[in-house]
């Protein structure tokens, strides 16, 4: 199925699943998490083969470890190629980041630090996974709380380099672009006018907890405040049109809602 690149989605989740398959929602497209539909036998994986037949279908993953220092996973990285063959999935996407060490799993997602000298690196594994998946590989930017000592560039530009050097594709999230500018005090503006928007395959959006010492937290748990919907406006003028979709990750409401929520885009951007 071909998403079109003014298409509004939202991410799949369990509470809205039987709304979906009770009637045809008005929405260009779906992304679903891949961790949560490796196993061909799980239930999930069957309402997902139910939910593939009447939607578009794109592929999202939280465990690929691409900063890290250990080797690729190719276990997981085989039965990520399965599920996109299996939905024909048209790209799948994973962050920039490193969430494993030692054989262990952070279940968080964790910056890098911004040195050139990790460029090649992070960019070869990369290339490597699109190729080993066979579809456009999207590159997601995170939302960040901490930094480190040996920063050399600013992360739009690590990102960029990464993107360039692996002919690989962002993956932009706004919301995190506007978590990271907060709490690190950088201009979101300087990140969007880095950013080659002919490489970017989708657009995040998704709401945040603003903590009471001023912190951005991303919690993807409420809608997405006036600043991101204004750097939205800022990136379709830049860079529009790409597919727009909506992260709605904790206390997830109904689907009416949700929908609503994603639909304001079309309104924001004209």
């Amino acid at each position: 199925m071909n998403i079109a690149r003014d298409a509004l989605g939202i991410g799949l989740r369990r509470p809205h699943v039987d709304a979906l398959l009770s009637e045809h929602a008005p929405i260009g497209f779906l992304e679903v998490i891949a961790e949560n539909h490796l196993d061909a036998g799980s239930l999930p994986r069957a309402r997902l083969d139910e939910i593939a037949a009447r939607y578009p279908v794109v592929g999202h993953g939280v465990a690929l470890n691409l900063v890290g220092a250990e080797p690729l996973d190719l276990v997981h990285l085989e039965r990520v190629r399965e599920l996109v063959r299996a939905y024909g999935m048209p790209w799948f996407s994973d962050h920039l980041c490193w969430s494993a060490s030692g054989g262990h799993r952070h279940h968080d997602l964790l910056p890098a630090p911004y040195d050139p000298e990790l460029v090649p690196y992070v960019a070869a594994r990369a290339r490597f996974v699109q190729d080993f998946l066979g579809v456009p590989f999207g590159i997601e930017n995170l939302s960040s709380y901490v930094a480190w000592g040996r920063d050399q560039m600013p992360e739009w530009e690590f990102y960029r380099q990464v993107v360039d050097a692996s002919d690989c594709w962002y993956m932009l999230d706004l919301n995190n672009i506007y978590v990271s500018s907060v709490n690190h005090g950088f201009d979101p503006l300087a990140y969007l006018a880095s950013v080659r928007w002919d490489r970017v395959l989708q657009v995040h959006m998704a709401g945040h907890l603003v903590r009471p010492d001023g912190l951005r937290h991303d919690t993807h748990d409420r809608p997405v405040c006036a600043e991101v919907w204004a750097l939205y406006r800022e990136a379709w003028a830049l860079g529009g049109p790409f597919p727009t979709l909506l992260e709605w990750d904790d206390q997830v409401p109904p689907l009416p809602e949700v929908l609503a929520e994603v639909a304001k885009a079309a309104s924001v951007r004209t």
